[in-house]
């Protein structure tokens, strides 16, 4: 990458990634370092889109159904109250049969509680979303996108970062919350009048009306804005979307229940580590953006090439292309003609790891579904991609080879042929690839950066990241992240 832009052609720039490591330790390691967000966004167009924030949020409080601890929902505004309605209302859909809370469960970390790659949705639920629902906890702090925003490491140059959604449309939870409400793959209401109709005929419409006055639904398109405030304010002020409740809090802040084991202690160190994980240099743990620490992600975006998923009915048309900040659900960051060079092609939205060993399907497009395949498909990417991209004109083998691994997504080996690597980027945006550690685009064939016992150090302390609420996706076999 060049030294001018922290993300290109060329990925983030790596002169910065030894200091990141030192500085991310020194972060984690220091006792009281950790500080105490509807809608997936799937589907749907338009450009960035940016809506008032809420007013100041109250006191936090539950959700009826949260997992993590709470506190009673009288303590929450008047704006949040309505909100938390709203969140598991299952009549403000076209369907009458999906609420909030059908894709982001608080008992699932406001995440999807099965390993669909997209959700189903639509006015019959039988309409598949175009991209993986991602988790709603530790929204909180995202800032708006920006083309060129302050890296919370204090290391790297400004970078398109921030905003909501995997291509960052939204600048507001608000302005989220529209996307699948409106989105015909997902809630499916008609128009933000149909919306507004069913929370007038809601048996908290009363409440509706306490808390924007009693003129409230006499502008359709006032309370419209005023319902994404609402859900805006549920999220910030509920304080079981950021409880931060897991073992590496406990770590951080030097509490009882925080002693790392030697495995998640090694794990740490592959996280944080520019030669082996380098995980840290977009999942950053330090100190961040407006007071917060330890989010595990600077906001940013990067171009990997995640494989193509086969499963999304939208790529049955070998044409279309979901290439993140550039398009297509995204409008105002297009290339100029087809082809034409655009740097942000490619790039999605670096999320947090916090929980991400509860999930059960990765990436935008949801094409792996487990933790260990993901670190995997870093580790091996480059090194072995016959593993994770279709080859072409070669021919199967009747068995495998003994020792051809088994975590791919692909299961078949071939004789001949090539590999099709980054098939659901064209190619005039190949260049476009992040070449940061570890998948720094080693040959084919060649070592990988990280050893199996890095893998499962890895494994050990994300583990670590999951809130008290939670439940791994994959259980670790015992005593495997102890010594």
């Amino acid at each position: 990458m060049s030294e001018e832009r922290r993300f290109g052609p060329k990925g983030p720039a790596v002169t910065r990634t030894g200091q990141l490591a030192l500085a991310a330790l020194a972060v984690a390691g220091l006792a009281g370092a950790v500080l105490v967000a509807c809608g997936g966004g799937s589907g749907g167009g338009g450009s960035a889109v940016a809506l008032p924030p809420a007013s100041a949020p109250a006191a936090a409080a539950s959700s009826p159904a949260a997992a993590a601890a709470s506190t009673p929902a009288s303590t929450l505004s008047l704006a949040a109250q309505v909100g938390q309605k709203m969140f598991f209302d299952k009549n403000l859909s076209g369907s009458g049969a999906m609420s909030c809370a059908s894709c982001h469960d608080p008992a699932h970390a406001y995440a999807p509680a099965n390993d669909l790659s997209v959700q189903l949705g639509g006015v019959h639920m039988d309409k598949a979303g175009l991209r993986a629902v991602p988790s709603l906890r530790y929204k909180d702090i995202t800032p708006a996108y920006a083309d060129l925003l302050d890296n919370p490491d204090g290391i790297s140059v400004p970078g398109p970062g921030g905003g909501f959604a995997w291509d960052g449309r939204a600048d507001t939870l608000a302005a989220q919350a529209r996307i699948p409400l409106l989105d015909p793959l997902e809630m499916a209401n008609a128009s933000s009048a149909d919306v507004v109709k069913k929370l007038q005929a809601a048996d908290y419409a009363p409440l509706i009306a306490k808390a924007f006055g009693e003129k409230v639904f006499d502008d359709s398109d006032a309370a419209f804005a005023k319902a994404l405030q609402a859900l805006q304010a549920y999220q910030l002020e509920d304080r079981s979307f950021h409880p931060y409740s897991s073992k590496f809090d406990l770590y951080a802040a030097n509490k009882i229940g925080g002693n790392l084991t030697p495995a998640e202690t090694r794990g740490l160190k592959v996280f944080t580590n520019p030669a082996t994980g380098n995980c840290a240099s977009c999942h950053y743990q330090g100190a961040g953006l407006n007071g917060s620490s330890a989010l595990f992600t600077d906001f940013s975006y990067e171009a990997i090439g995640v494989p193509r998923n086969a499963n999304i009915p939208a790529n049955n048309d070998l044409k279309y292309f979901d290439m993140g900040v550039c398009g297509p659900l995204r409008t105002d960051h297009a290339p100029a003609a087809p082809n034409a060079a655009n740097s942000f092609c490619g790039m999605f939205k670096a999320p947090t790891m916090r929980n991400v060993a509860t999930r059960q399907a990765f990436f935008h497009n949801g094409v792996m579904h487990s933790l260990e395949q993901v670190i995997r498909f870093y580790n091996t990417r480059d090194t072995r991609p016959e593993l994770w991209y279709p080859t072409v004109g070669g021919t199967p083998k009747e068995k495998n080879d003994a020792d051809f691994p088994a975590y791919g997504l692909i299961t078949t080996q071939y004789t001949g042929g090539k590999v099709k690597k980054f098939d659901d980027l064209p190619p005039a945006y190949v260049p476009n690839i992040d070449t940061q550690l570890p998948m720094d685009g080693r040959a084919a064939g060649s070592a990988p950066p990280m050893s199996e016992q890095d893998i499962a150090d890895l494994i050990c302390f994300l583990n670590t990241l999951s809130d008290a609420d939670t439940k791994p996706a994959t259980p670790v076999k015992p005593g495997a992240c102890v010594n």
